[in-house]
């Protein structure tokens, strides 16, 4: 499957948004995740071929320097009415694959991906919501507020770099968003984690949402579980990157580390 660009858009210094639409779209569909995601399919510089291709074709047929780069995007929006896909991708400047083809990106060109995926959406049944994360969660963040129901308390913390990374959150919940802003020290690791921790007590229901830094998933996810009386079933926690490695290297161990961690709490 693939999408050609229709617009971009620097939503702040570290995020862009693409808009994909075309033919190539059709047959896509999307359940209703809030947390739906693509997995798109990014050329090295040079490559010999051009988009879109067939990434099974390109795997078996070519040299592995020459295979494009997986990467996973969560869907900020679908209009299947337009056929219109929308997706947030954070920048950091050169670094990575993925932004860097975003903040680049033109009306045009082809971005190949495969899904969606997904399996997160508040339930209407749940007392309290709560929505913990990054920017990398942002996209997941503002989509799930979206679908909030009327009226339902819910807790939003957001890690970003400063004020000028903040974004629009509406919401038709009752909603306690607080955004906290990195100071570039390693006390940045617990501001997520701490921000959760000074939650007051609440009764009911809670279904949590938790995605961005794996360290600091962890830790909310491990106080949630055995301080706050939260169950596994109503816990969405995933790790999208990890503090000193590069996107490859996360890629190489996440699945042991989400092992481990689901040893944490038995």
């Amino acid at each position: 499957m693939h999408g050609r660009v229709v617009t971009t858009e620097r939503l702040t210094p570290g995020m862009v948004r693409v808009v994909l639409g075309g033919d190539g779209l059709a047959g896509f569909t999307c359940d209703g995740c809030t947390d739906a995601y693509v997995n798109v399919a990014i050329p090295p510089a040079g490559a010999p071929y051009a988009a879109p291709f067939d990434v099974a074709e390109v795997t078996a047929g070519r040299p592995r320097g020459e295979w494009p780069a997986r990467r996973r995007y969560t869907v900020r929006s679908w209009d299947a009415d337009r056929r219109l896909l929308t997706l947030d991708v954070v920048v950091h400047g050169d670094a990575g694959v993925g932004g860097p083809w975003a903040a680049n990106a033109r009306p045009g060109d082809v971005l190949v991906f495969t899904g969606p995926g997904g399996g997160y959406r508040p339930d209407p049944a749940a007392d309290w919501h709560l929505l913990a994360g990054d920017e990398s969660a942002l996209p997941a963040i503002a989509a799930s507020l979206e679908a909030v129901p009327a009226g339902a308390p819910v807790v939003v913390r957001v890690v970003v770099d400063g004020p000028e990374h903040e974004i629009p959150l509406p919401s038709s919940g009752a909603l306690d968003l607080v955004w906290l802003h990195r100071s570039g020290t390693p006390q940045d690791a617990d501001l997520l984690p701490a921000a959760v921790r000074a939650l007051p007590a609440w009764r009911g229901r809670l279904q949590a949402f938790v995605h961005g830094e794996a360290g600091e998933v962890r830790e909310v996810r491990r106080h949630l579980l055995t301080e706050r009386g939260a169950t596994r079933a109503d816990l969405s926690c995933s790790p999208y990157w990890r503090r000193t490695m590069t996107d490859e290297a996360w890629r190489q161990v996440k699945a042991a580390w989400t092992a481990e961690v689901e040893r944490d709490v038995a």
